[in-house]
């Protein structure tokens, strides 16, 4: 289904700065917003009978049509993918990556790759929608956006699938992020941490990361259940050194706030986090306990224990929704939760006597 057509008659149609017709002409024509627009178009829940209706009559008052060119509905004009990530250098987007080329590839699909980091690079990216008319699908890996941002998405104009998190109602695979949390901190708790923090990462400029806000809510709601007090909670840019200066932070709090355990956002963070305790002095987990989250292997290599997310699955799993799409199928199920496990390892201790 594309997004743009012609005026009869060229420039001067009604409503037009330039002879194209896109999405944001037909939403103000309706006097609706551009997600309306889509999800009118698109025939999905959530837009009234009479909204629908209007929109209709604003896409054929434009003459706003279908593009084959443009469109992934016309049976796969350009056969290829693109996949969107905010970082190539971190292991769960290059995993994840890795598994959707060979997903999407193994369909007879070229795949094209755009890493957008932080607001400039999504500004930039929304602002030119660089895949319009290069794919005939999308999957978004875990991008953190805005408000506006999400609603731009609609104008990209093919088929889009959700990798590692869930946006407004598209195609999606994700794991559960609170439960994930909640698990990490109650084997803590079992082990019988009562002074608990937590390292987070956030380098999203007021855009929304879930996997962010869904841990940290796992965490607040297990300490608050157990009548654990305050969260101690510390967020750093993410970068190398990220879980280091979390945990330098953690450890410089007065010795009766100090944490036994600490859940750590990734496994990078973690092994990070593990550096500093030792240069300090500290041994692991006689006297900090560690637990993150991905299934790096580098957690292996550190026996850090881990919340498995399966990250590899989610991405097969996306692929094969995006084959099924550009195929025409129906989906069996539009959204998809992968199981995650918790790997014991000897980064968790009880906590010192």
């Amino acid at each position: 289904m594309s997004r743009t057509s012609r005026i009869p008659g060229g420039p001067g149609g009604p409503g037009s700065t330039g002879g194209e017709i896109n999405m944001e002409d037909v939403a103000r024509h309706a006097g609706v917003s551009i997600a309306t627009v889509s999800r009118a178009l698109r025939g999905v829940s959530g837009v009234s009978p009479h909204t629908r209706r209007r929109v209709l009559e604003a896409a054929t008052d434009l003459s706003y049509v279908v593009n084959n060119a443009a469109s992934s509905l016309s049976g796969g004009a350009t056969g290829r993918v693109a996949v969107v990530v905010p970082k190539l250098d971190s292991w769960f987007s290059s995993t994840m990556m890795a598994s959707i080329e060979a997903t999407v590839r193994g369909g007879d699909r070229d795949v094209l790759v755009y890493q957008v980091d932080g607001r400039d690079q999504r500004s930039r990216f929304f602002r030119e929608l660089p895949t319009r008319r290069k794919v005939d699908a999308v999957v978004l890996v875990s991008l953190p956006l805005e408000a506006e941002e999400e609603e731009r998405l609609d104008l990209i104009g093919v088929h889009m699938v959700i990798a590692g998190a869930r946006l407004r109602d598209y195609p999606f695979v994700e794991v559960d992020d609170v439960a994930i949390a909640r698990t990490a901190v109650g084997h803590l708790i079992g082990l019988g941490h009562r002074r608990i923090g937590m390292i987070r990462t956030s380098d999203t400029d007021g855009a929304h990361w879930t996997s962010d806000l869904h841990r940290c809510q796992g965490y607040t709601e297990m300490l608050a259940e157990h009548g654990l007090g305050e969260p101690t909670l510390v967020t750093e840019a993410y970068g190398v050194h990220a879980g280091a200066r979390g945990m330098a932070r953690l450890l410089d709090l007065p010795a009766d706030r100090r944490p036994t355990a600490v859940f750590c956002y990734s496994d990078d963070i973690a092994v990070s986090a593990y550096r500093e305790a030792i240069r300090r002095g500290l041994r692991v987990p006689e006297d900090v306990s560690l637990i993150a989250v991905d299934g790096n292997p580098l957690g292996e290599v550190f026996d850090i224990t881990s919340i498995d997310q399966h990250a590899a699955e989610q991405a097969r799993i996306a692929g094969e929704m995006t084959l099924h799409l550009l195929a025409g199928e129906p989906l069996e199920e539009t959204g998809r939760m992968v199981e995650f496990t918790l790997v014991e390892r000897g980064s968790t201790a009880p906590p010192p006597s």
